[in-house]
């Protein structure tokens, strides 16, 4: 998988990470890792264009599970990883849309994925960029 990162010189605490090809347990900690990292520099809210993403696994959605809780301020070193990141899910119910991780523009395959899974009671899914970019505000 490719990833680009893209900042808003408006909004320097944004920024868009552009996912091309296949998030799945080859490539979802290459994944985290780039979230991560775009946190530790002090970006607070993340878009994931999802646009050229080709597959997404239960990896992928683990994966996406977790940076939404890394951007909600969670101590990282309590995050549970793979399929027990899932099963965490059930919890964050309550908690309702992520606040600081927003989707963009999955392919309907991909969007099938996270309406199979339930996400969308927990991601904001945008089909354009600007709309997307003014949630945060």
């Amino acid at each position: 998988m490719e990833i680009t990162i893209t900042q808003n010189q408006d909004s320097p605490q944004v920024s868009v990470m552009h996912l091309q090809g296949t998030l799945d347990g080859s490539t979802y900690q290459g994944f985290i890792s780039e979230a991560e990292k775009l946190f530790d520099t002090g970006v607070r809210d993340l878009i994931v264009d999802l646009s050229g993403l080709t597959f997404l696994s239960s990896a992928g959605l683990a994966a996406l599970h977790r940076i939404a809780r890394v951007y909600r301020g969670e101590d990282r070193s309590n995050l549970e990883e793979g399929w027990g990141a899932l099963r965490v899910m059930g919890n964050d119910r309550n908690n309702g849309f992520q606040k600081h991780i927003k989707l963009l523009n999955p392919s309907k395959e991909i969007r099938n994925v996270i309406d199979m899974v339930g996400f969308t009671s927990f991601f904001e899914i945008f089909s354009e960029l600007n709309p997307a970019m003014a949630s945060f505000q």
